[in-house]
């Protein structure tokens, strides 16, 4: 099982405390961790990825392991703790102010 921490927001929509566990067959990457929790939780389908380019949202980031890998190439295999379930991956809300 794969980890997934979503920002407050996200859970909220979500209805869920914490993290959430999905389960990704085949290679783990971005697209297959935010296609299952897309699966898992059609409320959130267009909150995190656009609907029509499947980009990631301007003000969301992606971490795992400490790196963030917002940048990423959506397919690019994601470290061996996410995939072990020893780490999560981490959808995180960009905080701006000024």
């Amino acid at each position: 099982m794969i980890r997934v921490e979503l920002p407050h927001h996200l859970r909220t929509l979500a209805r869920v405390n914490g993290e959430v566990e999905v389960q990704v067959e085949g290679p783990v990457t971005e697209r297959s961790i935010l296609d299952a929790v897309e699966s898992n939780y059609p409320m959130l389908r267009g909150t995190i990825r656009d609907h029509v380019t499947q980009l990631r949202r301007p003000f969301l980031r992606f971490f795992a392991c400490g790196e963030d890998l917002s940048h990423n190439a959506p397919d690019a295999p994601l470290p061996d703790a996410v995939v072990s379930g020893a780490e999560p991956f981490v959808v995180m809300g960009a905080i701006a102010g000024g």
